[in-house]
């Protein structure tokens, strides 16, 4: 029996296909890098992206996404329960990225003193543990919005130059608010995490499901706690200057698993 391979990508049609799938699987997502794909398939089947196997809940769902430099070419892995397996090569848009140069910080945000740096791992640590989650419910089905409503004063992968020094580059969007203004959140999800972090002062995950979670930096304060449930919309805490931050923002980021920084700014609308 031969089945097809369904692709539906929005905005950018750059995959072209050349081989057929033994089973059949829907992806619809952004190829590009910071992009983010969901993927349908039967549940019995095994999916991976190169060599890394992705979740696949008991509905056929899978999601996967491409990092900043993400290379130009990955190979999309079926394997079915007879053991037989199938490839699709996926081709990924690169991106200029802008330079974003923030002066005036206080020095001790960019070395950091080495009293602090058990801190520092710990805080690191704490949060990859978080990210390892392998939850199988999907909770971002629906639309993405915006956690806040401000000016746009940080963009995804913007490479950071830090009192004339390079760093790394941005993996958010910050988006500018007074101190105190409402976070809600983007999506459904659980809270998995509310800490005080050196670099990104109060900060709050949630968990969409199949390893996509949502981090909210730099807050005021938290109004959830770790386990609570939320629906998107939701208001989850206030925005602040905590942390490693100039001024009051809430810098918004989005990871798959420990694998890929993604770019909100690809799943949610324009801001009015």
């Amino acid at each position: 029996m031969t089945l097809r391979l369904f692709v539906c990508i929005v905005t950018l049609p750059i995959l072209s296909l050349h081989s057929v799938f033994a089973a059949e699987v829907d992806l619809k997502g952004r190829f590009i890098e910071g992009g983010l794909v969901i993927g349908k398939t039967y549940p019995d089947n095994k999916i991976s992206l190169d060599d890394v196997p992705l979740i696949v809940s008991k509905d056929g769902d899978f999601v996967f996404g491409f990092h900043r430099k993400a290379p130009d070419r990955q190979t999309l892995h079926v394997t079915l329960p007879d053991g037989s397996s199938h490839k699709q090569v996926l081709e990924i848009s690169s991106r200029t990225y802008d330079v974003q140069r923030i002066d005036g910080l206080d020095e001790k945000w960019i070395t950091p003193p080495s009293n602090v740096a058990k801190r520092i791992r710990a805080d690191a640590a704490k949060v990859s543990a978080v990210r390892r989650s392998t939850q199988t419910t999907m909770y971002f089905g629906e639309s993405w919005i915006w956690p806040a409503q401000g000016i746009i004063s940080g963009v995804y992968g913007s490479r950071r130059v830090l009192n004339g020094k390079p760093r790394a580059p941005h993996y958010g969007i910050d988006i500018s608010v007074t101190e105190g203004a409402l976070v809600r959140a983007p999506a459904s999800g659980t809270i998995t995490l509310v800490e005080d972090l050196y670099y990104s002062g109060i900060t709050v995950m949630i968990d969409h499901g199949m390893g996509i979670m949502s981090t909210m930096l730099h807050l005021q304060e938290s109004l959830v706690k770790v386990g609570d449930q939320v629906s998107q919309g939701d208001v989850i805490a206030r925005s602040g200057n905590t942390g490693r931050s100039s001024g009051a923002h809430l810098d918004w980021r989005i990871n798959w698993l420990n694998h890929a920084r993604l770019d909100p700014g690809l799943l949610v609308p324009l801001m009015q």
